[in-house]
C-alpha cells in the first residue's frame, strides 16, 4: 500500500505528463471547432487583414477526424469459447449509454490521439458498473516499465468551479485530492508563492469514502484507446496532417476575399488630368478658392467630366480569381490523399459515378476504419474484462480477455448490394444467424429476429420450408451407400 507522500508523489509525475501533453490536445480541439488563427501570412497582410478574418475558417479538419468516427459502431462483445455475443456486457453498454458516448470517446481519440475509459464499481448497484469515456486533457496513464499494456497508476484531474480534482488509480487502492483552483498572473513572487503553497494536493476526504479506498478489482480500472500507435513515441492524430495544409487554404481564401473587394471589377483610370474641382465663392459673389469634387458623387450619379486636350481614360482587367480556387482543390486533393479521406466527402462533385467505383473510392477510408477497429478493439476487450471484474465475474473477465469485439461494416454498400451479397452466401451455406450479423443487426436484434422466425416456422412450417428451397438451400441429402465388393459384404 502506498503512503500519502508516495501517492501525492506519482500525482505531481503524472499530472506533469498532462500538462506536456494538454498543448498539443488543445490545438487540435480547437482545429476540429474552426477556431484557426491566420498563418503564412505576410507581416503586412495580417496587419491589415487579421482581424477582419480572425473568424473566419473552411473545416476541413471536422470532415477528415468525422470520416472514421461514423463508420465505427460496437454492435457487441464475444467471450473466447462462446459463440453468441454476451448479453449481460451489452446491457451494461447500454444502460451506460455508450452506444452513444462511445462516438465521442473514438472522435477524442482520433482528434487528440488518445481517449481513455474509466470503470468502476457502483456501490448502489453492484451488478451495474458505471462505465465511461474520458478525454485526452484530464486522464493519464503509466505503464509498467518495457510495456505498452501492463499498467501500474492512472490519474484523472478535472476542474469544477473554484476547485481542481484529482483521482489516483492503482492496482490495490484509489487516493482522491483537492486542491484551489487560483490564478497566478499578474502578482507578485511573495504572493505567488503564497498561491503555490495553498494549490498544493490535498486529501479528499468524504463522509461515506476512506481516503484511500480498496479497489477491490485488483488492476488498474482505466484503458487507453490509441490512435495510430507507433513504437516508440506518442499515438498520432489524424488531424495532425491536415492542420498545416488547413492553414494554407484558410490564406487561400483570406486573399481570394481580398482580392475579390479590390481587384474583381474592371478598374478605369483618368490620365492626363487633374482632379476636378469648383469654385468657392465669398458674400460679395468673388471666388476666393476652389474646392475639390466629391468623386464618390460621381460614382452615384454614373458621370464625370474633364477639362484638358491630353485626358486619356485607361481600364485593367478584373484578376482573375479562378486561380484561388484551383490552387485550393489542390490543397483540398492532398489533404484527402494524405488523410484517406475519399474526395467526394471533401470536393463533393459526383457525376454519373457507379456503385463499384463509389467502393473502390472508399477503401482508403475502409481500411482506416478497420485498423482503428484493431487498436481500439484492444482497449475495448480491456474494458469489457474491467467490466466483469467489477461484477466480480472472475471466470467471465479471463474469458473476456481473450474475446473479441463485434463491429458494423466499416464498408457502406446499398442495401441492393447488401442482399445480393448475403443471398449468395446463403446459398454457399452460411448460417442465417451469422449472415444477420453480417448484414449489421446488433446480437441482441439477432436474438430478436431468430425469435421470431422460429414463430413463423411454427405457425407455417410449409411455407417457410418453400422459402428455403426458392432461396437455393436444400436439405443435405443422405450420403450414397457404397456398392457392395463381394457376396459376403451384400448378404451383410
Amino acid at each position: 500500500m502506498a503512503t500519502e507522500a508516495q501517492a501525492l508523489q506519482l500525482v505531481a509525475l503524472l499530472e506533469a505528463e498532462l500538462v506536456r501533453r494538454s498543448h498539443d490536445v488543445s490545438k487540435f480541439n480547437r482545429y476540429y471547432r474552426g477556431d484557426h488563427p491566420l498563418k503564412f501570412a505576410s507581416d503586412e497582410f495580417a496587419k491589415f487583414h487579421g482581424d477582419r478574418y480572425r473568424e473566419f475558417s473552411d473545416n476541413w479538419v471536422q470532415v477528415v477526424a468525422d470520416s472514421p468516427v461514423e463508420r465505427m459502431t460496437v454492435t457487441g462483445f464475444q467471450a473466447a469459447g462462446q459463440t453468441e455475443a454476451d448479453k449481460e456486457l451489452w446491457k451494461v453498454w447500454q444502460v451506460n449509454g455508450l452506444d452513444a458516448d462511445s462516438q465521442l470517446g473514438f472522435l477524442g481519440s482520433v482528434t487528440s490521439g488518445r481517449s481513455f475509459v474509466l470503470v468502476w464499481g457502483d456501490p448502489d448497484d453492484p451488478d451495474m458498473p458505471i462505465v465511461s469515456f474520458e478525454d485526452a486533457s484530464q486522464c493519464v496513464i503509466a505503464y509498467e516499465p518495457g510495456s505498452r499494456r501492463l499498467r501500474r497508476a492512472a490519474l484523472k484531474r478535472w476542474q469544477d468551479g473554484g476547485e481542481d480534482y484529482a483521482t489516483l488509480y492503482l492496482a490495490h487502492e484509489v487516493w482522491k485530492f483537492c486542491r484551489p483552483a487560483l490564478a497566478t498572473r499578474d502578482k507578485s513572487i511573495q504572493m505567488a508563492d503564497v498561491d503555490d503553497a495553498l494549490k498544493r494536493w490535498q486529501p479528499r476526504e468524504l463522509e461515506d469514502e476512506p481516503n484511500p479506498q480498496p479497489n477491490p478489482m485488483g488492476v488498474v480500472p482505466m484503458v487507453e484507446l490509441p490512435n495510430k500507435p507507433v513504437l516508440s513515441g506518442d499515438p498520432i492524430s489524424d488531424v495532425v496532417g491536415a492542420v498545416a495544409m488547413q492553414d494554407a487554404i484558410n490564406l487561400l481564401w483570406a486573399q481570394l476575399f481580398t482580392a475579390s473587394d479590390y481587384a474583381s471589377f474592371p478598374q478605369r483610370v483618368i490620365m492626363g488630368a487633374e482632379r476636378p474641382v469648383i469654385p468657392k465663392f465669398n458674400e460679395a459673389g468673388e471666388v476666393v478658392g476652389t474646392v475639390p469634387v466629391d468623386l464618390e458623387k460621381f460614382a452615384v450619379d454614373r458621370v464625370m467630366w474633364f477639362n484638358g486636350k491630353d485626358v486619356k481614360i485607361g481600364e485593367w482587367q478584373a484578376v482573375n480569381l479562378a486561380m484561388y480556387t484551383g490552387i485550393m482543390e489542390v490543397a483540398v486533393g492532398h489533404l484527402a490523399a494524405q488523410s484517406r479521406t475519399p474526395q467526394h466527402y471533401l470536393i463533393g462533385k459526383m457525376a454519373n459515378l457507379g456503385e463499384g467505383a463509389l467502393l473502390a473510392a472508399e477503401t482508403g477510408l475502409v481500411k482506416r476504419v478497420e485498423e482503428k477497429q484493431i487498436w481500439t478493439g484492444q482497449g475495448l476487450r480491456e474494458t469489457a474484462r474491467l467490466i466483469a471484474l467489477a461484477q466480480g465475474e472472475t471466470a467471465k473477465a479471463q474469458a473476456l480477455r481473450s474475446g473479441r469485439v463485434l463491429w458494423a461494416d466499416a464498408e457502406s454498400r446499398s442495401h441492393a448490394q447488401m442482399a445480393d451479397a448475403l443471398l449468395k452466401l446463403k446459398q454457399l451455406g452460411f448460417p442465417f444467424e451469422w449472415l444477420a450479423l453480417r448484414y449489421g443487426l446488433t446480437p441482441t436484434e439477432v436474438a430478436d429476429v431468430m425469435a421470431l422466425k422460429a414463430a413463423e416456422l411454427e405457425a407455417d412450417p410449409v411455407t417457410e420450408l418453400t422459402r428455403e428451397l426458392t432461396a437455393g438451400t436444400t436439405p443435405a441429402a443422405p450420403a450414397a451407400r457404397p456398392e457392395p465388393e463381394d457376396e459376403t459384404e451384400a448378404a451383410a
